[in-house]
């Protein structure tokens, strides 16, 4: 089919202003490129290559029939509209009912017209009808493939979409850029599955194309996997490269020193992961390590120990968490371990400003700070670190895709030697620097533990440590799900917990009323609680108080002045309290699968028998049930993630939508794991046997997205 010369414009340079509206259209969907085009798949099909009889059609169905038009006329009732009866070869009518028309269709449907016409049946007053059906002259010839049905906008009509997309085809190159012995056995070439799913014969199984298991759509999965596969693998070896500050842990060192001065025994699990992390920090090449574990498994504890290595070898470490609440929590904890052991350690948050922050900023350009907590506020420009060895990020997804990389290139070693910081991170000596160009080591935690699928694509490039086990002492928390009319008993079950001196979160959604969400407010529901609890102090936290403001209300219910505290998902992580002993999570079909799991963690943190109730309002979506199903079914965060991971997707879970690109645009990390495992296979035998090969097939599928697949 020949290209229309502005479908061919959408390819060239051009400026916005000298745009047509479809061609600005399918610059703002990301096709400005032939290759763009070539492999925007279409989302489903139509079958317009055969033709059906109305005697076998049911109310429903979509169908194409042929005839010949006995009636066409105007009719004014109920509104202005065109009617036309057209009856088929074998005597069976259907009635066409157009409401918007011109003057010139009334002419071609004229009586006596021969038609074909395509629509959905449904039954009226007159018999069966099509509203608005396509039509087409019954002697144009019948399409020789499926017809396409694409992914667009108002702005960009199918028609023009399909003649862009046909042009394209055509010049684009899909030559193969991989070796025959890389492709799985039984796959077509990449043209021959792009041209296939553009255009798919008469007589192809619509399911196979549907579902994505046709050998087509596999073809183009695992190319698009691979490409995944090899930037990951290419960025690791690009990371070993590199130099990072040997930090060996000594006899007799602060870590040791650190351990022996908790009140408690760290796990087996913790202490696995531990050694796991300080080989690492012991080499000289940058450690990239994801430590996850469950809520409440103690990775903090374990970031300590890493944190206490860096600074006895005279490096500064800094955390950076994604809440001011959960760098709080940080500071007391590690303040309370660490300081008695000689370590200065200094707060950054967005809250902390004037002469209070300045003096925080000159502990670490000096180096006197040896640990630094902090929200973003870390990788501010303003921050200068003196001799940085260790980053550490918590609750790292909880970033978006642009912050991570940001944290990628703020955490470069300055090279500048401090006077200040020697062995035992106070004291004598210069110590010597990693060298221009050396990197910090980067340990990244979660408690949204990371399905195996996920870990092999979008973390390949990373070490993975597991804590998977519980610290003794805490009691399983049972979940409890109540609709919204159960509120009172709910309230009667609050005052029974706090007659027994325990302690109660209720979390909502939003700080006050809106009226484009009918959900109850964190204000009206801290009034009622105030008023159906009197004598109790109930309190109410959410994300607009001030830090100081956030503090206090904290501080309140940490040391058990406050008995209630309502609050939105600020508490989400970080809140350590084990005398709560009730969660109630109002609006839970709100809130995804992981927060869910998280606002539960805050509870069951001791010896105390705890309750997670989720009230929820009917009626619920498909999704809302999954959701609350997994949280009654399971307290396994593993098990939570892979559910989580199956009803989102990728991108959501990742916190990856920031960076405004689909993560991954055919392959599906829950039905495609084997095909995962064959990709990762090949992406290591491409690397190091053609590596020209294996860069091309990178540059064809991910271009200027490859540092976002590896953030």
């Amino acid at each position: 089919m020949p290209a229309a010369p502005e479908v061919r414009a959408t390819v060239a340079p051009a400026a916005p202003r000298d745009l047509s509206a479809p061609q600005r259209a399918l610059r703002k969907l990301g096709l400005a490129r032939d290759i763009d085009l070539a492999l925007h798949l279409p989302m489903r099909y139509e079958d317009e290559t055969r033709l059906d009889r109305l005697t076998d059609a049911h109310d429903g169905d979509v169908v194409q029939v042929q005839g010949t038009v006995t009636d066409c006329r105007v009719e004014y009732r109920p509104r202005r509209q065109l009617v036309a009866r057209l009856v088929d070869d074998e005597g069976e009518a259907v009635v066409l009912r157009f409401l918007n028309f011109y003057g010139s269709q009334q002419k071609a449907y004229a009586a006596g017209k021969r038609l074909r016409v395509r629509g959905e049946l449904r039954g009226g007053f007159l018999g069966r009808e099509m509203v608005h059906p396509r039509v087409v002259p019954a002697d144009a010839p019948l399409p020789h493939a499926l017809t396409p049905v694409y992914s667009t906008s108002a702005q960009l009509p199918q028609a023009y979409l399909r003649k862009a997309i046909v042009s394209a085809l055509a010049r684009v190159s899909l030559h193969e850029v991989l070796p025959p012995a890389v492709v799985p056995p039984g796959l077509p070439s990449l043209r021959e599955a792009v041209t296939f799913l553009h255009h798919p014969p008469p007589g192809t199984t619509l399911a196979t194309l549907d579902d994505r298991s046709h050998p087509a759509w596999q073809r183009l999965k695992f190319d698009e996997l691979l490409a995944q596969q090899l930037s990951q693998q290419a960025a690791q070896q690009e990371r070993a490269k590199l130099r990072a500050p040997a930090l060996s842990a000594t006899r007799g060192g602060l870590h040791e020193r650190f351990l022996a001065a908790l009140p408690f025994a760290l796990t087996p699990a913790q202490h696995r992961v531990a050694e796991e992390i300080a080989a690492d920090l012991a080499r000289g090449q940058p450690m990239h390590r994801l430590l996850q574990g469950d809520v409440g498994s103690g990775k903090t504890v374990v970031a300590a120990l890493a944190a206490a290595i860096a600074i006895d070898a005279g490096w500064q470490c800094a955390l950076m968490a994604p809440t001011e609440i959960l760098a709080e929590q940080h500071w007391h904890k590690l303040v309370q371990w660490l300081q008695p052991l000689g370590v200065q350690v200094a707060w950054l948050t967005g809250s902390r400003k004037g002469r209070e922050r300045r003096k925080h900023l000159a502990a670490v350009e000096s180096g006197r700070a040896g640990l630094v907590i902090g929200t973003h506020a870390v990788i501010q420009h303003d921050v200068v670190f003196a001799r940085l060895g260790l980053a550490i990020v918590d609750e790292q997804h909880r970033f978006g895709v642009a912050q991570r990389l940001a944290l990628r290139e703020k955490f470069v070693e300055q090279d500048r030697p401090s006077p200040a910081m020697g062995r035992g991170g106070l004291g004598a000596g210069v110590m010597p620097s990693a060298g221009h160009g050396a990197q910090p080591h980067l340990l990244m935690m979660s408690a949204t533990p990371i399905p195996r699928t996920l870990a092999m694509t979008y973390y390949a490039d990373l070490a993975v440590s597991t804590i998977d086990e519980l610290p003794p002492g805490r009691t399983p928390v049972v979940t409890k799900l109540f609709a919204e009319d159960k509120r009172d008993a709910v309230i009667a079950r609050i005052r029974d917990e706090v007659a027994a001196g325990k302690q109660v979160y209720w979390v909502c959604p939003l700080v006050e009323e809106s009226e484009a969400l009918e959900l109850r407010d964190a204000t009206a529901t801290h009034q009622q609680l105030s008023a159906a609890l009197p004598g109790r102090m109930v309190g109410l936290l959410h994300g607009r108080m001030s830090g100081a403001e956030k503090a206090a209300v904290m501080s309140l219910f940490t040391d058990g002045t406050m008995q209630v505290m309502v609050a939105t998902t600020v508490i989400e992580v970080g809140v350590d309290v084990p005398n709560a002993s009730l969660m109630v999570i109002e609006h839970a079909e709100r809130f995804g699968l992981a927060q869910l799991h998280q606002l539960r963690g805050r509870v069951g943190r001791g010896a105390v028998a705890s309750v997670c109730v989720l009230l929820y309002t009917p009626p619920l979506s498909t999704a809302a049930k999954d959701r609350l199903r997994a949280m009654a079914e399971t307290t396994d965060g593993f098990e939570i993630a892979r559910r989580d991971l199956a009803i989102r997707g990728p991108g959501e879970f990742m916190g990856a939508r920031q960076s405004g690109e689909a993560l991954l645009r055919f392959a599906d990390l829950v039905a495609d794991g084997a095909l995962i495992d064959v990709a990762r296979s090949a992406a290591g035998r491409l690397l190091r046997e053609q590596p020209q090969a294996a860069m091309a097939q990178v540059e064809r599928w991910l271009a200027s997205r490859s540092d976002y697949a590896r953030a």
